[in-house]
C-alpha cells in the first residue's frame, strides 16, 4: 500500500507502475551496456564493481542465461545513485552533454594546433597568455617539428604529439573550472589517430 501524506495528499511512494518502469528503463541500460566493446566501456563513468557482471553478460551467449545475467546486472545497477545512472546515460548518448563538451574540447586543441603551425610565436605568446602553466618550449618544439614533417611529408608524429599536449593543457583548464561543479573532465582522443 502506498499511503499518502495527509497534508499534502501527495503519495509517499512512486506506483508500482513506475517502478515497473524504471526497472525496464535501467534494463534497457544494462542491454546497451552488454552491447557495447571494451574500450567503449572504458570510456564510460561505469563503477568498478559493475564491470565483471558487464563482462560476464557479455560473455554468455546462450539466450536464456544472458537473458537472466542482465536481470542480474540490472538488479546491481539499480542499488546506484541515480546520479551515476545518468551520468552513464549521458556519456552514451551522442548529443548529450558530456559528447558536447568533449567535441569543443577537440576542436579547441585542434584550433590551437593550426595556429601554432600558421603563425608560429605570435599564436604561442597569445596561447601562453591565457594558459600561463604550459611549457612554451615544449609547445614551440612540437609546433616547429611538426611543420617540418609536414613539408618533407613524413608521418605525423610530432603533429600528434603537439595535439595530444594541446588536449591536456586545454582539459586540465577545463577540469578545474568543473571542480566546482562536481564534474570529471571529459577523456577526448586525437581525430587523427
Amino acid at each position: 500500500m502506498r499511503g499518502r501524506d495527509e497534508a499534502t495528499g501527495d503519495f509517499l511512494s512512486p506506483s508500482r507502475s513506475q517502478q515497473r518502469r524504471e526497472a525496464l528503463d535501467v534494463l534497457a541500460l544494462a542491454q546497451q551496456l552488454a552491447g557495447l566493446d571494451a574500450g567503449q566501456l572504458a570510456r564510460l563513468p561505469i563503477p568498478d564493481h559493475l564491470h565483471p557482471h558487464i563482462a560476464e553478460a557479455r560473455r554468455i551467449t546462450s539466450h536464456i542465461a544472458r537473458k537472466r545475467q542482465l536481470a542480474y546486472l540490472a538488479k546491481q545497477m539499480r542499488r546506484e545513485e541515480d546520479e551515476t545512472l545518468d551520468a552513464i546515460r549521458d556519456a552514451l548518448d551522442a548529443g548529450g552533454e558530456a559528447a558536447r563538451r568533449e567535441a569543443a574540447l577537440l576542436h579547441r586543441a585542434e584550433r590551437w594546433r593550426e595556429r601554432l603551425l600558421a603563425e608560429g610565436d605570435a599564436a604561442l605568446g597569445e596561447l601562453l597568455a591565457e594558459h600561463p602553466a604550459a611549457d612554451r618550449q615544449r609547445l614551440r618544439t612540437l609546433a616547429r617539428n611538426a611543420g617540418e614533417e609536414r613539408a618533407k611529408q613524413k608521418p605525423p608524429h610530432s603533429y600528434r604529439e603537439l595535439f595530444r599536449e594541446l588536449r591536456e593543457l586545454l582539459a586540465s583548464e577545463h577540469a578545474g573550472e568543473q571542480r566546482a561543479d562536481g564534474e570529471p573532465p571529459a577523456e577526448a582522443h586525437d581525430p587523427q589517430d
